[in-house]
């Protein structure tokens, strides 16, 4: 097959109503546009989601929604996240590891999943839980 022999399937284009060509055809004389008016004429122009004068719904609904501009800049980490890295972790190495993004400027660790092994966590924050588990797992958080 080549692109050449492509064809659209059957049905799949309906053709055009022929619009002014005699009465029998259906859409003779004013072609479906009616009598009279701005939609009659040839050039007949109104806006987009313009209602005669009347308020427009989009200008009648109220507006919603806020983007932060901080959005994106804090972050989380859990024990199961933090378990994965070795030794002593901050921003840094946590931006290396891929845990975090990179615009991300403050973390704090969150106690979600279990950590066995000992870490050091330096310049975080860390949650009462987050910091219990640490600590039992013989780890220590350095402010």
């Amino acid at each position: 097959m080549r692109l050449n022999d492509i064809k659209r399937g059957a049905g799949a284009r309906k053709a055009p109503k022929r619009l002014g060509r005699g009465h029998s055809a259906g859409q003779g004389k004013t072609c479906g546009r009616g009598m009279k008016g701005q939609h009659a004429r040839s050039g007949g122009y109104h806006k987009v989601g313009f209602e005669g004068g009347q308020m427009p719904l989009q200008r009648r609904l109220p507006k919603v929604g806020f983007a932060s501009p901080r959005r994106g800049l804090s972050g989380e980490l859990r024990l199961g996240e933090l378990a994965s890295l070795e030794g002593e972790v901050d921003l840094l190495a946590l931006k290396s590891a891929g845990l975090v993004g990179q615009q991300v400027k403050r973390v704090k660790v969150i106690a979600s999943g279990k950590i066995d092994k000992a870490v050091t966590i330096k310049g975080l924050a860390v949650t009462p839980g987050a910091r219990a588990a640490i600590e039992a797992a013989g780890g220590k958080i350095e402010e």
